[in-house]
């Protein structure tokens, strides 16, 4: 193997802060796109090593509901906000609190809003075809998982994909430097349990506890629920439509994921707010996003469609796969 270049290097390493830069000089071969850039993604392979941790810093009451509802609260913004707004549009709300809910996707530490919505505008527009960026049937199960944006094919943000957000500086600022809220919540938590160590010591929790425990092990947690979707949504699972692709509708799944596990609904109807479409059909992201539509920060929440209900559109000749 050969040995990467210092500037290849340099490259990677200032990309873990500015997500948009390049190296003019040092353009990738093509045949490196799609190999595993590991220094860039140091700080992903750091981050799985460091759930570890919880074995040094223990545990508290605290830290274990810190990392509950972060996991919860950011899962939402990842399905409801990164998915159902940036990449489909289901409905509408103003520019302030498109940018807030931008901020709260962006702790995910799932990249920047405009790169997420680009790769999954690509995923519906070749979905299970050689251009789909993360297909299990073609690709197999850890290019679909996680292997795809660790190559640099997929690292760059298109924004001609995603021309309706890009008029937005504040989104491409965040887009750019999709490191900065993280970092932020990360430092954050620490402070927080810093505080309490002293100020509420029968808590027992501390610094390094909430920061492992709400940073480090939810996130972790949080990147493979929803890489799930990419990967077991696309193997696993009932079929209702057929959509030209494997996507499947599995129960599992859209408990861990708050809904996205109706997979094969959506491809179906990507462009309706709710994506399970059956009142036993949990979509617990469609239920916040209804309520805060009563609130009035976002609006117009586009329906399912009725012919989705119609038998003829259904599934009739293929044997349903089991769901999990």
């Amino acid at each position: 193997m050969k040995r990467p270049h210092l500037s290849k290097i340099v490259t990677s390493f200032v990309q873990w802060f500015d997500a948009e830069y390049v190296d003019p000089n040092n353009a990738t071969p093509v045949g490196d796109l799609d190999r595993i850039n590991w220094v860039r993604c140091l700080p992903f392979v750091i981050l799985h090593l460091g759930c570890l941790a919880v074995f040094w810093v223990g545990w508290s009451w605290l830290a274990v509901q810190t990392a509950l509802a972060l996991y919860v609260v950011r899962m939402f913004a990842i399905t409801g906000i990164y998915h159902r707004y940036f990449s489909h549009r289901t409905f509408r709300t103003s520019r302030w609190a498109q940018f807030a809910f931008a901020i709260l996707g962006a702790s995910s530490v799932q990249r920047g809003p405009l790169w997420w919505a680009v790769n999954h505008r690509n995923h519906h527009r070749y979905s299970d075809t050689a251009a789909d960026p993360h297909s299990p049937v073609l690709h197999g199960f850890w290019r679909s998982h996680a292997g795809w944006f660790m190559s640099t094919r997929h690292y760059k943000t298109d924004y001609r994909r995603i021309s309706d957000f890009a008029r937005f500086p504040e989104l491409v600022w965040l887009n750019r430097f999709d490191k900065a809220v993280p970092a932020a919540l990360a430092v954050a938590l620490y402070l927080s349990g810093f505080w309490l160590e002293r100020a509420a010591p029968s808590l027992g929790v501390t610094g390094l506890q909430l920061f492992v425990w709400g940073f480090v092990l939810s996130t972790t947690v949080l990147f493979h629920a929803t890489a799930s979707i990419n990967s077991v949504a696309h193997l696993i699972g009932r079929r209702r439509y057929d959509t030209g692709d494997d996507s499947r509708n599995n129960f599992l799944l859209a408990l861990l994921t708050l809904g996205e596990g109706w997979h094969n609904n959506h491809h179906q109807h990507m462009a309706c707010t709710r994506q399970g479409f059956y009142w036993w059909e949990i979509d617990l992201t469609y239920y916040g996003l209804k309520l805060l539509s009563w609130t009035g920060l976002i609006w117009d929440l586009k329906p399912v469609p009725a012919k989705a209900y119609d038998p003829a559109e259904q599934l009739r000749s293929e044997p349903m796969a089991s769901a999990l």
